[in-house]
This record gives C-alpha cells, sequence and structure tokens, in this order.
C-alpha cells in the first residue's frame, strides 16, 4: 500500500499529496495507480521504438562528425544572388 501511494504521489508530479492519496477509497487510489502505470509504460514503449529506429547523431561511436540528413534533402545554392 506505501509503495502505491509513493509511485502516485511521486509520478503524478505533484498533482496529488501523500495525504490525498492515502485518504482516497482504495477503488480509486488502484484505478490512479493502473492509469499512471499505463501512461508509464506506454510513454518508455514509444521511447525505446524511437531509438530503434536508428536514428543517427552527430557525432558517432568513433568520434567522426556525421553530415547531417538535411544537408542531403536541401537544395544546393550556387551563390548568394542580389536584386538589381
Amino acid at each position: 500500500m506505501f509503495k502505491q501511494i509513493h509511485e502516485i504521489v511521486f509520478h503524478g508530479k505533484g498533482g496529488y499529496s501523500w495525504n490525498d492519496v492515502y485518504n482516497m477509497p482504495i477503488w480509486l487510489r488502484r484505478f490512479t495507480f493502473k492509469e499512471i502505470q499505463e501512461f508509464y509504460e506506454k510513454e518508455k514503449a514509444e521511447y525505446d521504438k524511437a531509438n530503434k529506429k536508428g536514428t543517427s547523431t552527430l557525432i558517432d561511436s568513433s568520434g567522426k562528425v556525421n553530415k547531417p540528413q538535411f544537408a542531403d534533402a536541401s537544395p544546393k545554392r550556387s551563390s548568394f544572388r542580389t536584386k538589381p
């Protein structure tokens, strides 16, 4: 019970005080705990999915600087032109 109260207060990001959660009806505390737990599990799954896509970083593991992906996609401009 105390671990569940702690988890709700901590992961509720200031939305719940310890006293409020302690005095909640049990059904509401279980529901709140389950909802918070599902939210963080979904967030973790999305985070893991995003990291598995092989997102490139600016510097690879050998220390070499990677060319940004947008550099290949952007059109090349030969020179700066001014209006006559």
